[in-house]
This record gives C-alpha cells, structure tokens and sequence, in this order.
C-alpha cells in the first residue's frame, strides 16, 4: 500500500500528513513508509530453501537459518526455534553471512618462506605434505622415551594442539585423537555445547 506523495516530497511533509490522516502518532506505521520502502523486498524471499545451522564463532551454539538460493548464501537469521538463542544472533553471528560470501576472504593456500617477504600460493597437497613432514621431524627431535629415573613416558613436548569452537565436538574429538596418538601432551579445545 503506497503513500501519495505530497507536491514537496520531503518525507517530514509526508509524515506529518500521514499521522494526521490516520492518527499515528509515533509515526511506525504508514507514516514511515515511502514509495521506496514499498519497492523493497526482504532478501529472505529470494531463498529456495533454509537449512538449518548453528553459528560458528563461540561455544554457545546459537541456532542460525541460512537461507540459501541455488548455491550462494542469500541471508543468515537467528533461529526462533533454538532453544539456546530463541532467534537471537549477537553482532558477530548475524555477520555470519560475511564469513563465507565475503569476497576478500582467503581461498587458497599462502606461504611465506623462512626470512621471506612474499606470500606464495600453494596448492592443498603439497601444503599438507609440508605440515606432515614439518609434525614428523618436531615429534621426532622431542620426544622422550623415559625421563630421568627410568620410568616409561612416551610423549613430546614439542607439539601442542589448540581447537576453538569453530569445530563442532566431533572435529575436537578427532584432533584430541591425532594429538594423543603423536605423544602430545598440551592439547585443549573449546567445545560446542
């Protein structure tokens, strides 16, 4: 439903005649609308489907719906049915859309060799080979069999895991696993809820 606009179409005009004309005092109803307003469509109605999803940053586990159109992420809302946020984001979960649809964000492999001052690009398997082989020589240069009075400790103190609530408890889990199965002692996450 649009507003007739005046002969000036300043909106304090419009305004002003629309809370006259139908009693909106505070002016929240017609009175704030402009002919523009009435152009506007959310960008939830563009989606094709909402899945259902739990927002990454912290251990809260606020419920998230990312409303989604063919492949690309059209907006991401609080969850009215979770019962940890009732669909309620902080500011850092509803810039959740930014995380994965910002065009500034890091895609591929970069590297900066020892004493370097250039990123490389590298490409997956070649990066993770780097990192195995770099976790195979630290465990091997640390560990230590037996301590001083003989007694068994199969460990290194050269490889320590930090998780963060990004990964959900079964990506915790497993990093726990890895880091066990090293011999790393220091290895502490934050779960999801």
């Amino acid at each position: 439903m649009g507003i007739r606009e005046t002969f000036l179409p300043w909106p304090v005009f419009r305004q002003v005649r629309s809370m006259v004309a139908a009693g909106d005092r505070l002016a929240r109803g017609a009175a704030a609308r402009s002919s523009r307003t009435d152009q506007l469509k959310p960008r939830t109605m563009t989606a094709d489907r909402v899945v259902g999803s739990v927002c990454p940053y912290c251990a809260v586990g606020c419920g998230q719906l990312v409303y989604v159109k063919g492949e690309q992420v059209v907006q991401i809302e609080g969850d009215p049915a979770s019962p940890v946020s009732r669909g309620r984001l902080c500011p850092k979960g509803a810039a959740t859309k930014q995380l994965v649809t910002n065009p500034l964000r890091e895609t591929r492999v970069r590297y900066r060799r020892p004493h370097g001052t250039d990123w490389e690009d590298l490409d997956l398997d070649r990066a993770l080979d780097m990192i195995a082989d770099r976790v195979i020589a630290t465990r091997a240069q640390t560990w230590a069999d037996r301590d001083e009075q003989g007694r068994r400790l199969r460990r290194t103190m050269g490889i320590a895991a930090l998780g963060g609530a990004t990964l959900d408890n079964e990506e915790n889990y497993l990093i726990k696993k890895l880091g066990t199965a090293l011999g790393a002692v220091q290895i502490e996450n934050q779960a999801r809820i």
